[in-house]
């Protein structure tokens, strides 16, 4: 066991060698909290080998303990931050790939030819009058009241017949309700 003299308590050590002790480690890892526990940290083990052993030079071992820590420490933040970039990095790629993706939609190309046919099929078999309320709001941008005028019915007319022909559209439309629901809602 090791020799513990007044001189060498832990009160006289720590009173002796922690303001030194924390400036060097805070002048690497700059943070006041974590110079903080890895000096008492430090101080610790050197007590704990102060008691268990004879140690001639304290102040040598003291920095070893003290550079080890900090430097434990410090890889350990460089590991978060590559992580941290590696993971920001990921972010930001596949925020740029949406952007670009939003940016190359074309709604006339979401709108296949097969979309197209199967809506082309679907308004064949209304009646003309749903038939043409609907191509007059939808394709050629009228106003119900526009609509109403043109085909000399009311208001309340042009919107159940617009309404009839989104059942139906709805119905043929299946396979693709959500792009149905992209292109059409904005204009219920």
């Amino acid at each position: 066991m090791g020799i513990v003299t007044e001189k060498n308590t832990f009160t006289n050590i720590y009173t002796q060698y922690y303001k030194k002790a924390f400036s060097f480690v805070k002048s690497y890892v700059h943070d006041d909290a974590v110079a903080e526990d890895i000096t008492s940290d430090s101080l610790m083990k050197l007590w704990e080998k102060i008691k268990n052993n004879e140690i001639d030079y304290l102040e040598p071992l003291l920095f070893a303990i003290l550079k080890n820590a900090a430097l434990d420490y410090l890889k350990h933040e460089e590991v978060k931050l590559t992580a941290f970039k590696s993971l920001s990095d990921w972010h930001a790629q596949e925020l740029s790939l949406r952007i670009t993706s939003l940016e190359s939609c074309n709604p006339d190309d979401i709108f296949s030819s097969e979309i197209k046919q199967i809506v082309h099929e679907t308004l064949e078999t209304l009646p003309s009058q749903t038939k043409k309320a609907f191509v007059l709001s939808r394709f050629m941008d009228k106003t119900n009241k526009e609509i109403s005028e043109i085909m000399n019915i009311s208001v309340k007319g042009v919107e159940y017949h617009i309404t009839q022909s989104l059942k139906v559209l709805r119905i043929s439309l299946k396979d693709y309700l959500t792009l149905f629901l992209l292109l059409f809602s904005f204009f219920v």
